[in-house]
């Protein structure tokens, strides 16, 4: 998985004056939890920009007065009106020790059953799943090439090599389901081969002229 690396500078007091005035100075308080005790530190608001403002997930490299920390996004406070982040936690990773994460899915391919006017329906953005930081994809990858009217993804399909799945065998990640108007078109069609098949049978009742 891919990694982003945050700049900052460990936290000597924790007291909510100090923090109030990291905030009030551009910086976010933070915390480091995971290891042998919790690590406080603050950076600068802009360096989480590509962490959090973003589709995508990945790991991050916090380096603080020197020292270097592998870890993930835990927890994040945003200010109830302006957005402004209060305040992250992060996960600290070790290379032998599992972790559990969100990963994104991306769909591939067209779906036939789409392009004969069912509707697509992707549930399952992001799936929760347990591994070693070195196993965590980028992100899964599901081929909808074959799904038609009424089918559906499941995620025993998924590639998930490294990985366990915290959810259900049965879990949904896409379907094709019946639109309205998909519904509509199949019963007007029903209804024309009606008319058909009658209009033949009264065609084969009707002697021939002799």
């Amino acid at each position: 998985m891919k990694s982003i690396t945050i700049k900052g500078s460990q936290r000597e007091s924790v007291g909510k004056v100090a923090t109030k005035a990291l905030r009030n100075a551009g910086q976010v308080p933070c915390v480091i939890y995971g290891g042998d005790k919790p690590v406080h530190f603050s950076a600068e608001e802009l360096a989480f920009k590509n962490l959090v403002y973003t589709p995508n997930v990945y790991t991050a490299v916090i380096e603080l007065d020197g020292q270097k920390f592998a870890a993930i996004l835990q927890d994040i406070q945003f200010h109830p009106v302006t957005d402004k982040i209060l305040h992250v936690d992060f996960y600290q990773l070790f290379d032998d020790k599992e972790v559990t994460m969100n990963i994104p899915v991306r769909l591939i391919g067209s779906a036939p059953g789409v392009l004969n006017g069912g509707s697509l329906r992707f549930p399952k953005r992001k799936l929760r799943v347990k591994a070693l930081p070195g196993n965590l994809p980028d992100f899964f990858e599901a081929d909808i090439s074959k799904l038609r009217i009424g089918s559906k993804f499941l995620i025993t399909e998924l590639d998930n090599k490294g990985c366990i799945f915290l959810h259900p065998d049965t879990t949904v990640v896409a379907q094709v389901r019946m639109s309205r108007n998909a519904s509509e078109e199949e019963e007007e069609e029903e209804t024309e081969e009606g008319a058909e098949a009658a209009a033949e049978g009264a065609d084969a009742a009707t002697p021939a002229a002799e």
